[in-house]
């Protein structure tokens, strides 16, 4: 199992007859899971992958790496590793029949037909079981290989919800080392310093079984009005200050 690099954690209960799997403040002594922001993810049409890529990576001044191709969803990624554990990626549909066969590739494909944008954002667990039992689901099991021959593979959860609310973060467990895992190496003085959403924070605060905010640790919560929840833009701490995408 990865053990995620992460230094802002907080711990959400699993399925209790007593209390729904819901209610946080009602589990101090069920089972826990480690919880914490893993990476925030931006859709667009293949033909603009490489477009994107340039345009913020030269935005807030980072370097992409090819993740490689998603057998399993019908995708494929640029990753761009971030301080305090997480990352930035960059994901297209491709012209494959897992991205209609697979909820992941559904949600991908419906934000890039769109015009691209951001899908979301995710949380990572170091043992998604309690998060299966809350939710009564199996976890999809995923898998890519990196242009370096590096194999990653991964459990995750909750992509259905994120497609029909986008507001929601999807659950995601790493498999092998914490060395492999997509922030590493992080650049010197680029880090994720806001999300900017739309959407119903007690909403969230249920699904995660905490508030968003010790979740996300030192990061803020911007919150502004729109016509669809979900997460409107990411603000990134630079060397040559605040960068907003959108």
């Amino acid at each position: 199992m990865m053990t995620s690099p992460h230094a802002h954690p907080f711990y959400t209960c699993a399925l209790h007859p007593a209390h729904g799997g819901r209610d946080w403040r009602a589990c101090g002594l069920l089972h826990y899971s480690l919880v914490r922001i893993d990476h925030v993810s931006y859709a667009v049409p293949n033909s603009c992958i490489a477009d994107t890529v340039q345009r913020i990576g030269s935005a807030v001044g980072g370097r992409f790496i090819d993740g490689g191709r998603h057998p399993r969803y019908g995708t494929r990624n640029f990753t761009m590793p971030l301080a305090d554990g997480c990352y930035i990626e960059v994901v297209s549909p491709l012209d494959h029949p897992a991205v209609t066969a697979k909820t992941f590739g559904q949600a991908v494909a419906k934000v890039a037909t769109e015009g691209g944008g951001w899908l979301g954002w995710v949380v990572a667990v170091d043992d998604i079981e309690p998060i299966t039992s809350r939710l009564g689901r199996v976890a999809s099991k995923g898998s890519r290989v990196r242009s370096d021959g590096v194999v990653l593979e991964w459990q995750q959860i909750g992509v259905t919800d994120l497609l029909h609310d986008p507001q929601l973060p999807f659950f995601v467990e790493w498999g092998g080392s914490p060395s492999d895992h997509p922030s590493n190496p992080a650049p010197s003085g680029i880090a994720i310093e806001a999300l900017e959403m739309c959407g119903d924070a007690e909403r969230i605060n249920e699904w995660l079984g905490a508030p968003i905010e010790t979740a996300l640790g030192g990061i803020k919560v911007i919150w502004v009005d729109g016509d669809e929840p979900g997460l409107v833009a990411v603000h990134f701490s630079t060397p040559s200050g605040t960068v907003r995408i959108d």
